[in-house]
């Protein structure tokens, strides 16, 4: 796992705006894309909520009517809508809030 050399402020801004934006990832166990971009938001200090739409039926039905995708990981942050493991677009997204 990479070392976190962020400041304890740039952490608490990280931690702040996730929260204020309500990240939301849907993901499957098996995904590796999935299991990178959760490992990417925990580096980098985000707060998120996970949905797992292998065994969560109500939340995969929400995520394809919302895109009409059925790929993941999908990341909703603000009325965003990010499909496939782009860490700089989320970055983007956070920081233009």
């Amino acid at each position: 796992m990479k070392e976190d050399t962020r400041t304890d402020k740039e952490r608490k801004q990280g931690q702040s705006n996730s929260e204020k934006h309500g990240i939301k990832v849907y993901t499957t166990p098996s995904c590796p894309y999935c299991h990178k971009l959760k490992n990417w938001l925990d580096e980098n200090g985000y707060v998120y909520s996970e949905y797992d739409v292998s065994s969560n039926r109500e939340k995969a039905k929400e995520m394809y009517e919302r895109t009409g995708e059925k790929g993941v990981p999908q990341t909703f942050v603000d009325g965003n809508e990010i499909i496939g493991f782009k860490p700089s677009r989320i970055k983007q997204v956070v920081e233009s809030q």
